[in-house]
C-alpha cells in the first residue's frame, strides 16, 4: 500500500474521459488499495484514479470517517442510472485544485450500477453527502472539474 502522487488542475489527465476497467486482477486491486491511502493520507472524502494520474473508471468514497467510524465504498465502471430532479446547493472542494471551494448544485440522490474488485456488478441509490461525492468523483472519471461547473466561492 501507498500513498500516490495527486495530480492537480491543469494536468491532461483530469481532462480526459477515463476508460473502462477490463481487468479484475492484483493492478487494480492494488490501484484501489492506494487510492484508499491516498484519500485518507490527503485528507478526503473521495478520490476517483485520473486524480492520481490513471485513467481509467474507479473512484472510491468514504464520506463518513472524518466524523465517526470509516465506511469506504468502491465503485469500478460506475453509471450513474437515475438521479433526483431535485438539487442541492453547496460547498466543495477537491484534492485536485487545493485552497478553493466551490458552490455546485448535485442531485439528492442518485442511483448506480457499479463493478467490484472481482468484476461482480451491483447496484444502490445512494442520498445526501454519498450522492455528492459519487457526483463529484463521478464527474472526474468523464474529464470535469468542479471548476468548470460550479462557482468560486
Amino acid at each position: 500500500m501507498a500513498v500516490r502522487a495527486l495530480r492537480f488542475e491543469g494536468d491532461p489527465v483530469l481532462l480526459a474521459v477515463a476508460a473502462p476497467v477490463t481487468a479484475f486482477d492484483a493492478d487494480l486491486a492494488t490501484l484501489v488499495r492506494d487510492m484508499f491511502d491516498t484519500m485518507y493520507a490527503a485528507p478526503g472524502r473521495g478520490l476517483a484514479a485520473p486524480q492520481v494520474g490513471v485513467s481509467s473508471r474507479v473512484f472510491v468514497v468514504d464520506t463518513g470517517w472524518k466524523e465517526g467510524e470509516p465506511a469506504p465504498l468502491l465503485f469500478v465502471n460506475p453509471k450513474i442510472t437515475a438521479q433526483s430532479d431535485e438539487q442541492a446547493r453547496g460547498t466543495e472542494a477537491c484534492l485536485s485544485i487545493p485552497d478553493k471551494a466551490y458552490t455546485v448544485a448535485r442531485p439528492t440522490w442518485v442511483a448506480l450500477t457499479w463493478q467490484d474488485l472481482d468484476g461482480v456488478s451491483h447496484t444502490g441509490r445512494f442520498d445526501g453527502a454519498q450522492a455528492i461525492c459519487i457526483c463529484h468523483e463521478h464527474d472526474h472519471l468523464d474529464g470535469r472539474l468542479i471548476s468548470q461547473t460550479g462557482v468560486l466561492q
